[in-house]
């Protein structure tokens, strides 16, 4: 599919066209296509987090660009921001070792 193909020519930041017109075709490109997956209200969320981890990394990209207009630049590193926000908040808590709780429910170890 075209879509795919475009996420993984554009999912490595360190591969990212010089071009600023391209990453911005691009970040545009996923947006859409993120708001799409999620309109579709599949009960998939790891791939959304993952598209929204590569949107976020596009406007980082696009913020640290030094030759980009400054209201364009700003704009990308506050959208960088919010998506990175999105990432966090979707990302599964980690269960934090509680030693009393093992205890308590017996879990032990010998």
């Amino acid at each position: 599919m075209a879509n795919d193909e475009l996420i993984t020519k554009f999912a490595e930041p360190n591969e990212a066209p010089a071009q600023p017109e391209l990453l911005v075709s691009a970040v545009l490109h996923l947006m859409s296509h993120y708001t799409a997956h999620h309109q579709t209200n599949q009960p998939e969320t790891r791939g959304c987090t993952k598209l929204a981890s590569v949107i976020e990394r596009h406007l980082k990209a696009l913020a640290a660009l030094p030759n980009l207009a400054p209201v364009l630049r700003t704009t990308c590193q506050q959208l960088s921001e919010q998506w990175a926000t999105l990432v966090e908040r979707s990302m599964p808590t980690p269960e934090k070792y509680n030693l009393f709780a093992r205890l308590v429910t017996g879990n032990r170890t010998s």
